[in-house]
């Protein structure tokens, strides 16, 4: 053997296994479409924050590379930096090599929940967040006291004492995001919402978990905007959360669970499309055909169901208004939900359905590509850093003198109601886009529709 063979053999020998087990670990390929440009900076809102390398897109990409050579371990310092991560995919859009680091963060933190033990006080958080949010029924039932506390005027009583500062970080934040519970906790969408005149398309509709019970009230009026632009509406009442919770958190097994649960019950509604109007799970159902790739018995009826999401405002633009728009004039900013315009792509289409509605002007926001800090469960997890984001995001939304603020997401909605406090500007409410769409078709005048969002914004 000469030197040279013998040299090649023995670094091979030498070369130190993956940190990683053999599960979905990040992919090598996708990891060397990173030639770290930098041109994710200025995008990532944590290097932002920090100016930190590790705390960048690329930093954690080279963190990976490491790990996946065996030269880094997966450790409590490599849990941080991922864990900081907001998953908001900013990057993605700012990148010119087009690096998948979706797919790159969710394989990772799927490993990191596998492999790097974590406190007794972070595990105990997470497993009440995961066992209440994505169940709606179990929220509804909790939700009764928290009925009680805000309407009795306990909330304002207890904000206004000052107690919630002795509370830690993440009990704060829970507290101060607490979304306005709605008085009609256990009502539900019927089963099926007949086309306006002729029927144009059969749809489905995804009713969340979050969503359902907080935010009824948007979910009614994206039935009632599809039903006056001729949709034949299904809401399949057996559907369960999306599982995207636990796909951005690294808690795969529960989420591949759910995802096979949701593709089940749209399947037997036999629907044309399903339409979505919360961000977060719009990114994840269209990903379900990635998700489900090993599993012979669901991925070609996951890769199926992918095909047939759309968000909301995606639909809307496909289908030639019916429906007349009668005149709203109002300012408003439109806030760019992450996982709308950075996942889906989705920028264009809800700025072209607000600027449909007459008299209705859309500002834009300065930075719309950073991130309201919100990003799932971001802000409960991380609320220091989410708050400065929430913070930097209200200060650029008041410089549009807008009278109110529009997003896609309720979690963006929820966060940025919470600077507005912050800040001393609640009296701005927040809406999802199709509550607009709605109020112009239904005809309700700008006093009426900013009354409504001044009602939630009151009792907050």
């Amino acid at each position: 053997m000469t030197h040279s063979a013998h040299s090649l053999v023995q670094l091979e020998t030498e070369k130190k296994p993956s940190a990683f087990d053999a599960h979905h670990p990040p992919d090598n390929d996708l990891i060397k479409d990173c030639v770290h440009c930098g041109f994710c900076l200025s995008a990532c809102p944590t290097y932002v924050l920090w100016g930190e390398e590790m705390d960048s897109p690329r930093g954690r990409i080279y963190m990976m590379k490491k790990a996946a050579s065996g030269e880094a371990a997966l450790n409590q310092r490599f849990a941080e930096h991922m864990d900081n991560c907001l998953g908001c995919l900013a990057c993605m859009t700012a990148c010119p090599s087009g690096v998948q680091y979706e797919k790159l963060i969710e394989a990772t933190r799927a490993q990191v929940e596998r492999h790097v033990p974590r406190s007794l006080a972070d595990s105990l958080f997470r497993r009440i967040l995961f066992e209440t949010f994505p169940h709606a029924t179990r929220m509804r039932w909790l939700s009764l006291p928290l009925l009680a506390y805000q309407r009795t005027g306990l909330q304002s009583l207890v904000r206004a004492s000052g107690v919630l500062r002795l509370l830690p970080a993440r009990l704060q934040a829970m507290e101060t995001l607490l979304p306005q519970v709605p008085t009609s906790l256990f009502r539900k969408l019927p089963q099926q919402v007949a086309a306006t005149g002729k029927k144009r398309r059969r749809v489905g509709m995804l009713s969340g978990c979050v969503q359902q019970v907080f935010f009824s009230h948007v979910n009614a009026a994206t039935a009632r905007v599809l039903a006056a632009e001729g949709c034949e509406v299904v809401i399949p009442q057996q559907q369960e959360c999306c599982g995207a919770l636990m796909v951005h958190t690294g808690v795969e097994e529960e989420a591949l669970a759910l995802a096979r649960k949701m593709i089940a019950a749209f399947e037997a509604a036999n629907v044309d499309t399903i339409v979505i109007n919360a961000a977060g799970c719009g990114s994840t159902m269209k990903q379900y055909g990635h998700l489900l790739r090993d599993d012979p018995a669901w991925a070609t009826r996951a890769a199926a169901f992918s095909a047939k999401c759309k968000d909301i405002a995606e639909i809307l633009c496909e289908l030639e208004p019916v429906a007349p728009r009668h005149p709203l004039p109002l300012r408003v900013a439109y806030h760019d939900a992450c996982h709308l315009q950075h996942a889906q792509g989705v920028q264009r289409e809800p700025r072209q359905l607000l600027r449909g509605i007459p008299a209705m002007e859309v500002a834009e926001i300065p930075e719309s590509s950073l991130c309201c800090g919100s990003a799932g469960i971001y802000n409960l997890m991380n609320p220091e850093p989410a708050n400065e984001l929430g913070d930097r995001k209200v200060k650029n939304l008041m410089t549009t003198q807008a009278q109110a603020v529009i997003s896609a997401n309720p979690g963006c909605l929820l966060q940025i109601m919470s600077g507005l406090r912050r800040s001393g500007h609640a009296e701005m409410p927040a809406f999802h886009m199709v509550e607009l769409l709605d109020a112009s078709i239904r005809g309700l005048s700008a006093d009426e529709i900013l009354a409504q969002g001044n009602g939630r914004t009151a009792r907050h």
